[in-house]
């Protein structure tokens, strides 16, 4: 004797639902890609000079004051900073041991206030801006503008203008 199965009937598969699932993937997809080829392609990232304003030179004059870049926020694993930096009567020297992590729109600021933490409010104090970032690592130089008084700036500071943030201090101390 054999006995007949009912088989259940396949549920019918709305196409439109299909479609509206498929957009919805492929846009949320297409703008996490999107979002992240563009800020890993960002010219901040780029490890080239940005603007023609480092320079390594041998003649930087007399030695004013030294210091060394430090991790502002241990906890912070993106944001961190090493090295010697060197300020001369005119011009800031990064070191060959210098690093920092990776990131967009980095500038290179003498900040009048020593002791700088992720909480002080670099943006309102009266910095002087030497320019982009040149390179992430290695030795790189920087021009003083004509006027600045090295003994009026207590640290040398790598900031993130894009998302306003300190990246790296160097407490100056004289030379």
């Amino acid at each position: 004797m054999t006995r007949a199965v009912a088989r259940r009937p396949e549920p019918a598969r709305d196409p439109v639902r299909t479609l509206l699932v498929g957009l919805l993937a492929g846009a949320v997809l297409g703008g996490a890609g999107g979002f992240a080829a563009g800020f890993f392609s960002s010219p901040g990232l780029s490890a080239g000079n940005q603007g023609g304003q480092a320079i390594i030179s041998s003649r930087v004059g007399e030695l004013r004051a030294v210091g060394r870049f430090t991790h502002a926020d241990p906890a912070d694993r993106l944001h961190y900073g090493s090295g010697v930096v060197r300020v001369y009567a005119n011009r800031v020297q990064f070191e060959d041991d210098f690093a920092v992590g990776p990131g967009p729109k980095y500038h290179v600021y003498l900040v009048p206030q020593r002791g700088i933490d992720p909480d002080t409010r670099v943006e309102e104090t009266m910095f002087v801006d030497l320019g982009p970032l040149a390179a992430f690592s290695g030795r790189q130089s920087y021009p003083l503008p004509v006027g600045v008084e090295v003994a009026d700036y207590g640290s040398v500071v790598i900031w993130c203008e894009q998302f306003n943030s300190l990246i790296s201090p160097a407490e100056l101390n004289p030379g």
